[in-house]
């Protein structure tokens, strides 16, 4: 099903940053998936699952492994929850039955997939496009991201502080006139590419920098990976643009927080 190319590859992005941190860790249990970076910014302490769910009860019991899991090692931590694996009574449910395991609604995202980017509709700006790999890119890469998800840069930088991440999560930062303000990334996993942190810098949104970004980092992957296919978990501000490249919602994905 479509929904599980969003929800394997949301996974193994995650799975990608807490492998590559010293203090992440990665663990398998039976239907949920367990990704921690071992970071203050709770988000990427991460639980998901990876296992279709039939009742109330299934999810309870899905919640408190993955509860137990955080508690032992005193971290704060997010579930995220794509609901094509959620029966329909479950999902309706699904804020009262983690509110018993101190997990409440923090963001819910459509989770979109596009067989292939339509050509874009309007001349895109010229930048200049650097890959991520360390020094001053990064710390642009950080501080753009830091700004447009209001996350504390210190957050910010200690999520990515592993020089090695940037080999499997490919970044890059749009620069004008030799100003960063824009960034992207593409992850491998589920068979597709995955989009994430498409940002731009105040003062330079609504310009078409996000997407010529995006857009690199998408040709950069297919030229890399041999692959077309691609998701993304959209904001509300990037939905018409996802829209128009040919990206469609095929589930959703909900994110509770301790």
């Amino acid at each position: 099903m479509e929904f599980e190319s969003v929800a394997a590859n949301l996974r193994e992005s995650f799975r990608v940053v807490a492998a590559h941190r010293s203090g992440g860790e990665l663990r398998e249990m039976e239907g949920v998936s367990i990704a921690s970076a071992g970071v203050t910014f709770q988000m990427f302490n991460s639980a998901f699952l990876s296992a279709p769910v039939i009742s109330e009860a299934q999810m309870d019991l899905r919640a408190a492994e993955a509860a137990v899991y955080f508690a032992t090692r005193g971290q704060r931590w997010a579930y995220w929850i794509c609901h094509g694996w959620l029966d329909g009574r479950t999902r309706r449910r699904l804020p009262s039955v983690l509110r018993k395991r101190n997990l409440y609604p923090a963001v819910e995202l459509p989770g979109m997939l596009a067989e292939g980017v339509m050509p874009p509709v309007r001349a895109l700006p010229v930048m200049e496009l650097r890959r991520v790999y360390d020094g001053p890119v990064k710390d642009a890469f950080c501080a753009i991201g830091s700004t447009c998800f209001n996350v504390p840069l210190a957050w910010f930088c200690e999520v990515f502080d592993s020089p090695s991440v940037w080999d499997d999560f490919a970044a890059y930062v749009g620069y004008v006139d030799g100003e960063p303000v824009s960034t992207a990334a593409t992850v491998i996993g589920g068979g597709v590419i995955g989009v994430y942190n498409v940002a731009t810098m105040p003062g330079h949104r609504c310009g078409g920098y996000g997407e010529a970004v995006m857009r690199h980092a998408l040709e950069q992957a297919r030229q890399e990976h041999g692959l077309s296919r691609t998701i993304l978990q959209s904001t509300p501000q990037g939905f018409e643009l996802y829209q128009r490249m040919g990206y469609r919602t095929v589930t959703s994905v909900a994110v509770f927080c301790s």
